[in-house]
Formats: structure tokens, sequence, C-alpha cells
């Protein structure tokens, strides 16, 4: 992770460690976009300015911590590349959905847009069943942080990371297997 241990209570408006804060989520970023197809239409840059315009939004930043501001990025790439995946689909002809596992989607969001879309519905579900869980798979699915990072981010243990990692892929897995075979829209 970066140098940036400690925030300041707008750390995107503190000129001191703006720099810092940007280059460690651009670099969040492309490890996000080092999972998709390499002529993906979204770089980097566009997803942490993107990602930028959104935790800013107008109105003052405050985070509590920076396990919280760093949340909260991945929840905005996270929503971003779901808003791309929705365009995406938008553009593409209806057709049959095919059968995906969580652990062969991280190869690309963009080629299984559908994927993506059910995904993000899922996270929110299973944020309701389980919140710790559904953060460590939007810190690990959509920014690339390892099991170590995560742990760190979010004040656990990074064997407490990989179990909510099992159980989210697994719970995951079975949401996205239903009896149809079909992906859920």
């Amino acid at each position: 992770m970066s140098e940036v241990t400690e925030l300041p209570r707008d750390p995107l408006g503190d000129p001191d460690h703006f720099h810092l804060i940007y280059a460690e989520l651009h670099g969040l970023a492309r490890a996000a976009m080092n999972r998709e197809r390499p002529d993906h239409t979204l770089q980097p840059t566009a997803l942490v300015n993107e990602a930028y315009l959104r935790l800013t939004s107008g109105r003052p930043a405050s985070w509590n911590s920076r396990a919280h501001f760093f949340s909260s990025a991945a929840r905005a790439m996270r929503q971003i590349l779901v808003d791309h995946a929705r365009a995406h689909k938008a553009a593409k002809r209806p057709g049959s959905a095919e059968k995906v596992e969580l652990t062969e989607a991280s190869a690309s969001y963009e080629s299984n847009p559908e994927l993506l879309l059910a995904l993000d519905t899922l996270l929110d579900r299973l944020r309701e069943l389980d919140a710790r869980a559904a953060q460590v798979v939007e810190l690990r699915y959509f920014t690339g942080l390892s099991f170590e990072e995560t742990a760190e981010l979010m004040a656990v243990s990074p064997k407490t990371a990989k179990r909510d990692w099992e159980f989210a892929r697994v719970w995951l897995e079975r949401q996205l297997r239903p009896a149809s075979g079909e992906v859920p829209q």
C-alpha cells in the first residue's frame, strides 16, 4: 500500500497528501483494469478520475479512517465498472447468458457485463448477510488488493480476510449458479 498511514479529514483536498493518495488510487485502478481485456475502453486514469469525482461530488469529504476512505474508493470503482458494463450490455444485442464461475469472472468484466451486473446485485445482498465479507470482495475483486493489504485496511488478520473471502466466494458462486443455469439479471 502507500506511504500514507494517516489521512487528513479531507485527503483529496489536502495538497500535501493529494499526490500520494492519487498515486495509490491510480495503482488500485491499474490493478482492477489489469483483469480486463487489453482493448477495454476504460483506462485506469479514467477510472481513478471518475472515482475521484464520485468521492468528492461537490460536498465536503470526511472519512473516519484510512480504511473508510479506501473502502469508499473501492465502492466508487465498483459502481463505475458496473455502469460501464450496463452501457456495454445495452449496446449489445440481447443474447443467451452463459454460466461463469466467480473465479473465472475476474478475467474480464467487459466480456461478460451480465456477470458484473449480477455480481453487483449479489454484493448488495451479501452486504445484508455479512458486511465484512462483502467489503473483502470489493477490496480484492474490484481493486486487486492482496489479503494482507485488505486485512490491514479492515483492521483484521489476513486469516480473517481469507476466511471472509472464501465464505463470500462460495456464497456468490452458489448464487451465480441458479437451477436454470443462467446468470441472474
